[in-house]
């Protein structure tokens, strides 16, 4: 059977669905573009001298990589040019990008991103990624402002990431399913390689950073010791842990095999609502974790309901196994 383009595959979603938008075909082969690029830029990094550290911080008070500004660059740079987006956000810059006016056309669209997830690993070759969020700019609004970008993740147009691991995996969701896509470098085009991704309803794997254990919650403290009671516990079954510390690498892992992925608040965190980002990171994954029939949850409330307030809110994340998710939260 012949392989089916990213492009092919848009095209005849859209055919299925009964959709004649063009443009956001061509917008979606554009962040297709983007990827391949931060695709050879991580792959090429410690050849190229760009794996070191800057002498400055994002807004999140974070030490930025050097990958960090030149991907950041790269998404911005290529999204940017043919005028489909009205504005962008993204977690390396305190504010939104302000297109140029002379390749602002008649964007409709508000792109939010990640440029590169998991930076901190880069150094020693562990799965980074991008992660991206496409909204509907507000009707009227040509040079959109914070407010404007502040829509709860229920609203997403679409979804996705790009994981730069053993192979680079570009994994989406426009609200019909989840698809991935896998670059063959040979001819620099993704392939669908997995059609309608379903996360396991149940699971017997939990990733959480434990180091952080004796500031989480009550109820997150006690799911994890009922975990690891294991089978002489109140869950009956042996549960295994993993952490990556990259949210693509371990939302991927989700998709293929099941799995609940937590980073929930604990006392270092409380002042500052978490650890990961509402806009940039929980609510593109949320979305894509749930259109593959899992949950995502901040332990207190659905994520993708969440009213944003500030455009690098942080929220507290649990997702992925349905049942487990479900589990998990009761403890609340």
């Amino acid at each position: 059977m012949e392989k089916q383009t990213f492009s092919q595959f848009l095209l005849d979603e859209q055919r299925l669905r009964g959709i004649h938008d063009d443009e956001f075909v061509l917008l979606l082969n554009d962040i297709a573009t983007a990827c391949k690029s931060i695709s050879r830029a991580v792959c090429k990094g410690a050849l190229n001298g760009v794996m070191g550290s800057l002498e400055c911080e994002n807004i999140q008070g974070e030490t930025q990589k050097q990958l960090d500004v030149i991907t950041n660059d790269i998404f911005i740079g290529v999204n940017q040019v043919a005028g489909y987006y009205a504005g962008m956000a993204s977690e390396e810059m305190d504010a939104p990008y302000e297109i140029p006016v002379n390749l602002r056309k008649s964007g409709k669209y508000l792109l939010l991103f990640d440029p590169l997830d998991g930076s901190s690993n880069v150094n020693v070759n562990i799965s980074v990624g991008t992660i991206f969020s496409i909204l509907r700019c507000p009707e009227g609004v040509e040079n959109p402002k914070i407010k404007d970008y502040l829509q709860a993740g229920i609203t997403q147009v679409c979804s996705g990431y790009a994981l730069y691991g053993s192979s680079t995996m570009l994994v989406i969701t426009t609200g019909f399913g989840v698809n991935g896509f896998t670059l063959d470098n040979d001819v620099g085009e993704f392939y669908l390689t997995h059609l309608n991704m379903r996360v396991p309803e149940d699971t017997h794997e939990f990733a959480i950073n434990m180091s952080n254990q004796k500031s989480w919650e009550a109820p997150v403290k006690n799911y994890i010791e009922d975990c690891l009671k294991g089978t002489d516990g109140p869950r009956g079954k042996q549960f295994n842990m993993r952490w990556v510390a990259s949210m693509v690498a371990e939302v991927h892992r989700i998709l293929i095999r099941g799995g609940i992925f937590m980073y929930p608040v604990d006392s270092k965190l409380k002042d500052k609502g978490g650890k990961l980002r509402l806009m940039y990171e929980a609510n593109p994954m949320s979305f894509i974790v749930e259109q593959a029939g899992g949950l995502s949850s901040s332990g207190r409330q659905r994520i993708v309901n969440i009213k944003p307030s500030a455009l690098h809110q942080r929220v507290p994340v649990i997702m992925g196994s349905k049942n487990e998710v479900e589990k998990m939260c009761s403890y609340y």
